[in-house]
């Protein structure tokens, strides 16, 4: 007599299912998050429902494929960088700034095992965009951005690497506004290759799940604000004096601000969220007037992040500064974006440290966040703490920090077929 048991599936093969149907299904996540009020079911859930994470490695959607499919990444995923002949990038790339993670991304890559000189064993091909020849001083932006596109298209007529995806396998890195300007004149460069940008929002030909997000640097943690802190905002300026505060901050019991957010009134979300809560006595919301250049004024600043509970981050220039602001002090990240792709959104579950909000949410801002159950914000903040390694760029690379998940993101996204220059 035949068994009735149904058919096993071995265990690898399941694996590989389970794998794909997690990527598919954060796809369709953060597709549809920006639009969706799935964030209110999610704060909703009772504590009893709510789950608990061991550490950092339960933060991804699925952790099981993350763990295997990471090792994988850096066991067999190589990198070939296009040589060039100008020496634009020979000195050591700045680290702290605005742009401060491309600097980070280039040194970490130069001392990653990643690196390779061989084309024929190769993943991906980065295009250093920034290294060309031409001076910025007394140029305008066009002629920037045709420098950019002739240093470019030189280097891809050198190398049949090209040609042979039409850089379907290819990567660039366009944080600064001038990178920005010139790629979008290569066509190709644009529609086939991965584009690995700055605060990327849906408005600037950034294309989700073809495209990588790079986390705004904040290193390192701390130590000074000169470190900690670099001028991400305007109100942000560097000093060399050490801030020490007592150990009450980083605890949850001493965050009694509700809400937190200084900086400039840029854009419509951010004018929405100033008029509606400026005076409002549990958020803390407030525009900036000029850069805080004192040490009071900094300080000021400093324990305002560790004495709030939720830091908002409005949609908008920078928000991926913002974001890796509230994150490096413990402090929940409230997104209010319609149009801004989270980092690693493919491979970290956004929910389980922050609140995702749709712009329109802002004049119901406080009683959402009142609405939190005091169990649920101690698991987003504990998260949160969780994830910081995630997002912390270090000046030599260490396993599971910032520049790693880059390069899990753009190995999740590289061509499968090899091909051979």
């Amino acid at each position: 007599m035949q068994s009735s048991n149904p058919p096993q599936i071995p265990a690898n093969e399941f694996l590989t299912l389970r794998r794909t149907l997690s990527y598919l299904s954060a796809v369709v996540l953060s597709i549809c998050l920006p639009q969706s009020p799935f964030h209110l079911q999610v704060l909703a859930q009772p504590w009893r429902d709510y789950p608990r994470y061991s550490d950092a490695a339960e933060l991804p959607h699925i952790p099981k494929a993350f763990r295997m499919d990471y090792m994988k990444m850096e066991r067999s995923f190589k990198v070939f960088v296009y040589p060039h002949k100008t020496t634009a990038c020979d000195k050591t790339r700045k680290i702290d700034g605005r742009y401060g993670s491309e600097g980070f991304f280039y040194q970490n890559l130069n001392q990653s095992r990643f690196l390779t000189r061989d084309p024929d064993k190769v993943n991906l091909f980065l295009i250093p965009t920034s290294c060309h020849s031409l001076p910025a001083e007394g140029r305008s932006v066009d002629e920037r951005a045709i420098a950019v596109q002739h240093f470019v298209n030189s280097l891809i007529s050198e190398y049949p690497c090209w040609n042979r995806t039409l850089g379907a396998d290819h990567f660039f890195i366009t944080c600064a506004d001038i990178q920005v300007t010139a790629s979008e004149r290569i066509w190709n460069l644009m529609k086939n290759s991965i584009r690995v940008m700055c605060s990327p929002s849906y408005n600037v030909e950034y294309v989700p799940h073809k495209d990588v997000s790079l986390p705004q640097s904040v290193q390192p943690f701390n130590v000074s604000v000169s470190q900690i802190m670099p001028p991400i905002y305007a109100f942000i300026a560097p000093t060399t004096q050490p801030l020490t505060l007592p150990a009450a901050k980083y605890n949850m019991k001493s965050r009694a601000i509700l809400g937190f957010w200084r900086g400039l009134k840029e854009n419509y979300i951010r004018k929405s969220l100033v008029n509606a809560w400026e005076n409002d006595s549990e958020l803390d919301i407030k525009e900036i007037q000029t850069e805080a250049n004192t040490t009071e004024i900094r300080r000021l600043y400093h324990e305002r992040f560790y004495s709030s509970k939720f830091c908002i981050c409005p949609g908008g220039p920078q928000i991926d500064g913002a974001i890796a602001v509230a994150i490096h002090y413990g402090c929940v990240p409230v997104i209010l974006s319609d149009y801004y792709d989270l980092p690693f959104n493919d491979i970290l579950d956004w929910r389980k440290f922050s609140v995702i909000l749709k712009e329109n949410d802002v004049y119901s801002l406080k009683k959402i966040l009142q609405d939190i159950p005091k169990q649920t914000y101690e698991s987003l903040q504990n998260h949160t703490f969780m994830v910081q390694k995630h997002f912390q760029w270090n000046l030599s690379p260490v396993k599971y920090d910032a520049f790693h998940m880059v390069m899990y993101d753009l190995w999740l996204r590289h061509h499968v077929t090899k091909y051979r220059c």
